[in-house]
């Protein structure tokens, strides 16, 4: 929601934002609200007798269609059929490539993707090469 929207719905906040505005100011205030609220009003309504006429051309359109013997398939043509979802297949995770120990003592592994692992990238730091971490098969 907006600051605005939220300072108009607050009675407090509203009170606040307009307690320097004089009777007279608040009075004009209330006029525009009132033409604003009026004006939805009006578009709301409209908007209700478009949907109304709407749903009594459909109405009429499926009567007329019930009446000639007619099915909405036949006019519309055969219903599409929903397209056909591919199931993903998992791919089959990479092997791993290089090899490193933790702080702990604890040997890990690391494929080559994602996120260097922090004992790597603090070797690579200190001078030490990529390569050396390679697993030897």
């Amino acid at each position: 929601m907006s600051e605005f929207t939220d300072i108009l719905t607050h009675a407090r906040r509203l009170n606040a934002a307009t307690k320097d505005l004089s009777v007279t100011e608040l009075q004009e205030v209330m006029a525009k609200l009132e033409n604003i609220i009026e004006q939805r009003k009006e578009e709301e309504a409209e908007q209700q007798r478009a949907e109304a006429a709407k749903l009594a051309d459909i109405e009429r359109i499926r009567k007329d269609i019930e009446a000639a013997g007619l099915n909405p398939e036949d006019i519309l043509g055969a219903p599409s059929r929903a397209p056909v979802k591919r199931s993903q297949r998992k791919r089959a995770p990479k092997p791993a490539k290089y090899e490193y120990t933790m702080s702990n003592g604890e040997k890990r592994t690391w494929t080559g993707q994602g996120r260097m692992p922090k004992p790597i990238q603090k070797a690579l730091n200190q001078g030490k090469k990529l390569e050396s971490f390679l697993i030897k098969k």
